[in-house]
């Protein structure tokens, strides 16, 4: 399984991993991990509306930028999206929302203080598969407070369908170097960031640094374009 973030003081990027199986043989004493804590399902499985609120809407009206409506178990976010900068990126992102491919996923991985994950793994973390083809990494925008960005696997080209949110101003995941090509920021929240760092703020299970799963789902139950 992969799409696990890395924190940045001690990877200095945020990257995917994929985990490998273990060696050993039954003779040896070896023997496997225990598996993986899952999150308990959501009490409140299903959305109690399917339109963004007036205030989301009166967001969305004031931005020049297209945008989408988020609704999460933990209420609404709206972000506008940096398609005069960085648009392959965007335009990744809103054919996934035109799919519907966030319906029912999950933030699954939270980091207190630094990122919130989600976009790749629904009830159960069950891992919902990239539809397209990677795409090449636009690090053209800053990692600010409420920026939304994609993550990718150590290949910095390799952004599909996960995203992150950056709950502080995370300048290691900025573009350094070649060596250090960061992230692809391409939009931020105009409304609902309480609701991002209500997310942040969830208790979690710790199985590494790498791996901090919220104890209860928190659910993505659609993602809309407004613009």
């Amino acid at each position: 399984m992969h799409s696990y973030l890395l924190r940045a003081a001690t990877a200095a990027t945020v990257i995917f991993l994929t985990a490998c199986g273990g060696g050993g043989s039954a003779d040896d004493g070896y023997r496997p991990p225990p598996p993986l804590p899952v999150p308990t399902p959501n009490p409140n499985p299903y959305p109690n509306t399917y339109s963004c609120s007036n205030e989301g809407l009166i967001k969305s009206a004031l931005s020049s930028l297209p945008t989408v409506c988020m609704l999460t178990s933990s209420g609404e976010i709206v972000f506008e999206l940096y398609s005069d900068t960085v648009p392959n990126t965007v335009n990744n992102f809103l054919r996934y929302v035109a799919d519907g491919a966030y319906k029912n996923t999950l933030f699954h991985r939270v980091d207190r203080d630094f990122v919130i994950q989600g976009g790749g793994f629904t009830s159960g973390m069950v891992e919902r598969p990239p539809a397209y083809a990677p795409i090449p990494l636009e690090a053209r925008e800053y990692n600010l407070p409420g920026t939304i960005a994609m993550a990718h696997r150590s290949d910095p080209n390799s952004a599909t369908n996960q995203f992150f949110i950056n709950v502080k101003d995370n300048k290691d995941l900025d573009y350094q170097s070649a060596a250090k090509p960061g992230y692809a920021v391409f939009g931020r929240v105009i409304s609902g960031m309480a609701t991002v760092e209500a997310i942040n703020a969830v208790p979690v299970y710790v199985y590494s640094e790498a791996d901090l799963r919220p104890r209860q789902e928190v659910l993505i139950y659609w993602v809309q374009r407004l613009k």
